[in-house]
């Protein structure tokens, strides 16, 4: 089997090492023909610098590293002067964004034999581009991770501010030199509001969310199962189950990524690491912790981030002084586009299990002011207190989900927090989970389904476990359960907001309580 290409960037490197490479070159050659300005927004991880690095290989006029590719036999291989910037790697931390940016301009310079001298950074680009174009080819501009020097200080706005202003400048100089210009692609992981920084590029075709564009970065459901097979194959052997099976599992954890819901993808990285490791595993999210998110999700108590409908101007107002955290978990990966409605609304739900789990433990770290680390094994002791029918062992668990929490925040937010951390919990379980059901008689907060038993539950604060059984009773919330060939379990529980645990809980089979 080839090389699994984990963490290699660079075409050239990976070609040369005969490492897997999905062959994207039918996009890569509607980009060629096209000739224009192009933007992506893309999760990290998901391929966009070795994308870029296509590119450059490709009006480099390397032929002889797309030997075998779709693209080899295409076109007519020429060599253009190229400026490839990639923000991750140019110094803006140490040296300021706007010196780091000059620093780089004068290096690409160089490697072309040409002296910059004009002293302000946008004339300077512009003073290369001139140099460059006029040597009889036009020159291919190619940006990565354009939006690294906003994202990396979303934590300071000013700063944020100020570097996306720098690159406002920086690209303004970019409509006055299309004479030299062959094509023009910048990636990022945010899709800011193109007047706070594209204003100047009416031209600037974004591919974000067009349809035919999906598959251009991340492997569709064909590429995996032609370019894998092997490791397909190997995997079903290790787990002992039928192809078809396997390859159930591995869409249901790593597949689902889609921006206009014609197709949907996989995220590369995780699809590597997972045939490199041969098991299921979370490994796109733990290589970017999203502390910033959880922090913007707690303030504003949000917790509910499935089944968002929102209009496709959320995706074109991004903002740094405006910052809306359904745009920020799209366009960062951690949501995805589940379908577009008859009315052009954007269904907005998590991709896969990898990033619904992880994201649930973050969210009950954040929300109980612990470490998501601690999250796991509450959860698994709550599953397995309901699994085995231990009511008292189930709720000793519940007290340890809120014994974190300071008290005096408790107090000050106790209706959201208490809400907020039931209904976390309960879709972290990956149990048969219905929260906050809606019955025909009224609502029910949770209903569990385990092998054995359906639990009716019912959650009151500073009230009554008898009230929270009594409006089972009266409501009948279970009665649709019945007939099952399980053990349908009535619930109520009541809640201290005082000594911020559980005051009282009775539980009863469901029939006893009706009947009573």
């Amino acid at each position: 089997m080839q090389l699994l290409p984990i963490g290699i960037q660079d075409f050239g490197k990976l070609r040369e090492l005969n490492a897997l490479y999905i062959d994207k070159t039918r996009y890569i050659y509607e980009l060629y023909k096209g000739s224009g300005y192009y933007f992506l927004s893309r999760p990290r991880r998901f391929g966009k610098s070795l994308l870029v690095s296509t590119l450059e290989s490709l009006f480099l006029g390397k032929r002889a590293l797309f030997s075998g590719l779709w693209i080899e036999d295409k076109i007519s291989w020429q060599e253009h002067p190229i400026v490839h910037i990639s923000f991750n790697t140019i110094g803006y931390r140490e040296l300021g964004l706007e010196q780091a940016i000059i620093r780089v301009l004068d290096k690409i310079a160089g490697q072309y034999g040409i002296v910059l001298s004009e002293p302000a950074m946008s004339l300077r680009f512009l003073e290369l581009l001139e140099k460059l174009g006029s040597g009889g080819r036009r020159v291919v501009i190619l940006i990565d991770e354009y939006d690294k020097p906003i994202i990396d200080y979303l934590e300071d706005i000013s700063r944020a501010s100020e570097n996306r202003d720098i690159l406002k400048t920086f690209y303004s100089i970019i409509k006055n030199a299309d004479t030299w210009i062959r094509m023009l692609f910048i990636t990022g992981v945010s899709k800011f509001n193109r007047v706070s920084i594209f204003s100047d590029l009416n031209n600037l075709e974004d591919l974000t969310l067009a349809p035919d564009w999906e598959a251009l970065a991340g492997y569709t459901q064909q590429e995996l199962e032609h370019y894998f097979e092997a490791h397909i194959d190997q995997l079903a052997k290790k787990l002992k189950l039928d192809k078809a099976q396997t390859l159930l599992q591995i869409k249901s954890w790593y597949n689902g990524y889609s921006w206009a819901a014609t197709q949907q993808v996989y995220n590369p990285f995780s699809i590597l690491n997972h045939f490199k490791q041969q098991r299921f595993a979370n490994f796109w999210f733990q290589t970017g912790t999203p502390t910033f998110l959880i922090k913007l999700l707690k303030a504003g108590m949000h917790y509910e981030l499935e089944n968002l409908v929102v209009g496709e101007t959320l995706f074109e107002s991004y903002d740094l002084e405006t910052l809306d955290y359904r745009a920020l978990l799209f366009q960062t990966g951690y949501l995805s586009v589940k379908q577009v409605t008859a009315d052009g609304n954007y269904e907005l739900g998590y991709p896969n299990r990898e990033v619904r789990d992880a994201m649930y433990q973050h969210l009950m770290g954040g929300f109980r002011y612990a470490s998501p680390l601690d999250s796991q094994p509450l959860l698994a002791g709550i599953k397995n207190a309901l699994e085995n029918g231990d009511t008292a062992q189930f709720i000793r668990q519940i007290n340890l989900l809120f014994a974190s929490i300071p008290h005096q925040i408790f107090l000050e937010k106790q209706e959201a927090f208490f809400h907020a951390i039931l209904h976390i919990t309960f879709k972290a379980l990956n149990m048969y989970v219905e929260s906050e059901v809606s019955r025909s008689r009224g609502r029910v907060d949770c209903v569990v389904q385990t092998k054995q038993f359906v639990y009716i539950m019912e959650f009151k604060l500073d009230e009554s476990a008898e009230a929270a059984l009594d409006q089972i009773r009266r409501q009948q919330y279970g009665s649709s359960y019945l007939h099952q060939g399980k053990s349908v379990m009535a619930l109520g529980i009541n809640f201290s907001s005082r000594n911020k645990a559980v005051a009282d809980w009775k539980v009863l089979p469901y029939e006893e309580l009706i009947s009573g």
